[in-house]
C-alpha cells in the first residue's frame, strides 16, 4: 500500500480518536455500537451487495462468533484475544459449508434457507441451558479491566478500520470482479471462466468471518449473550443500514451504519414503532433513490462543486 494511502488512514484515525473527548459514557458507548454495526454492514454489503448472494444469517454468525470465544473462555481459560479470533474462524468454516449447501439457491429462496438456518441456531441456543443458559444469557469476561465504554472506543476504532481496509482491498482486487460477474451475470460468469463455486464459498466464509470477529468483541464487551440476539429484527437492522447508507457501494454500510444507529438510540423511547419508521424510510429510499445517501451525496458533489466554482468566479 501506498506511503500516501497510510498517512490518509492515520489522518482519519487520528480525526476519529479526538470524537469521544467531551463525551459522556452513553454517546461513546453508542459509538462503539455503530463501529460494530460498521463491520457487520460492511462485511454483509460484501456478499448481498457485491455478489448477489442474499444472505439472511449474518447476525447469526455474530452470535457464534462471541459464543464461541465466551464459552472457550469460561470453560478452557483461552485468552480472550485467542478466543476471538477462534469464533470468526469457526463462523467462517460454518459459512462456508453454509455456502455450500446454497450454491443452487437464488434470491428468495436463498433468503429462506439462510433464514431457516439462523432460526435453528437461535433455538439451540434457547435450548442448550446446560451450556449456554438459554433464554437467561451467558454472562461473558470483558476484554478489558474497565467497563469504560471510552476505553474500548478506541479498540473499536481500530477494528473496524482494520476489517474495512481489508474489505476495500477485497473490493478492487480481481476477486471483487469476479464478485461483480457473479452478481452482475452468474452464467455468463460461469463461462468466461470465473469458478463461480469457489468465489461464492469464498465470500461465504469471508464475510462470515468478519461477522464473528465482531460478534466476538462485542461479546467482550457487553459481558452478556443472549439467544434474543438472533432474533430477525437484529437481521432487518442490518439490511435497513446498507439499504439506507447505499447497497452496493464501500461507504454506503458505513454511512448507514453509523446513521441509523444514532437515528434508532434517538427513537428508543417509541419502541418498536422505530421499525416501522425505518421500513417506511427503505420504501422511500428505494423508490426515489435506490443508491441511498452515498448516492445521493455522488450525485450533489458535482452540483456543489459547480456552485462553489460560480461563487468564486
Amino acid at each position: 500500500m501506498a506511503v500516501k494511502h497510510i498517512l490518509i488512514l492515520a489522518g482519519i484515525y487520528a480525526v476519529l480518536a479526538l470524537v469521544p473527548l467531551g463525551l459522556n459514557e452513553y454517546y461513546i458507548h453508542v459509538l462503539n455500537i455503530s463501529c460494530y454495526y460498521v463491520i457487520m454492514a460492511a462485511s454483509w454489503n460484501l456478499i448481498a451487495g457485491y455478489t448477489g448472494q442474499f444472505s439472511l444469517a449474518h447476525h447469526a454468525f455474530a452470535v457464534m462468533g462471541g459464543y464461541t470465544s465466551a464459552l472457550l473462555v469460561i470453560h478452557f481459560n483461552i485468552p480472550i484475544l485467542l478466543g476471538i479470533p477462534v469464533g470468526g474462524l469457526l463462523a467462517a468454516a460454518v459459512g462456508f459449508c453454509l455456502g455450500t449447501l446454497c450454491l443452487k439457491m437464488r434470491a428468495i429462496y436463498l433468503g429462506l434457507a439462510t433464514w431457516a438456518f439462523s432460526e435453528t441456531f437461535r433455538i439451540i441456543l434457547s435450548m442448550s441451558y446446560t451450556l449456554t443458559r438459554g433464554d437467561l444469557g451467558l454472562s461473558t469476561p470483558t476484554l478489558l479491566a474497565t467497563g469504560m465504554a471510552f476505553n474500548y472506543y478506541y479498540v473499536f476504532l481500530l477494528l473496524a478500520f482494520s476489517c474495512l481496509f481489508i474489505i476495500y482491498k477485497i473490493i478492487h482486487s480481481r476477486i471483487g470482479y469476479y464478485m461483480r460477474s457473479i452478481r452482475d451475470d452468474e452464467e455468463a460468469a460461469l463461462s468466461m471462466g470465473v469458478d463461480t463455486v469457489k468465489w461464492k464459498r469464498f465470500v461465504f466464509a469471508t464475510s462470515s468471518f468478519f461477522a464473528g470477529i465482531a460478534g466476538g468483541f462485542y461479546a467482550h464487551y457487553i459481558g452478556l449473550l443472549s439467544p434474543v440476539s438472533v432474533d430477525f429484527n437484529e437481521m432487518a437492522i442490518l439490511i435497513i443500514m446498507v439499504i439506507t447508507g447505499g447497497l452496493r457501494t464501500f461507504a454506503g454500510p458505513i454511512i448507514g451504519a453509523i446513521f441509523i444507529e444514532i437515528l434508532s438510540e434517538l427513537l428508543r423511547v417509541y419502541g418498536q414503532i422505530r421499525m416501522v419508521l425505518f421500513a417506511l424510510m427503505v420504501i422511500i429510499i428505494m423508490r426515489v433513490n435506490r443508491d441511498g445517501i452515498a448516492g445521493l451525496c455522488k450525485n450533489l458533489w458535482p452540483r456543489i462543486q459547480s456552485i462553489f466554482h460560480s461563487n468564486h468566479c
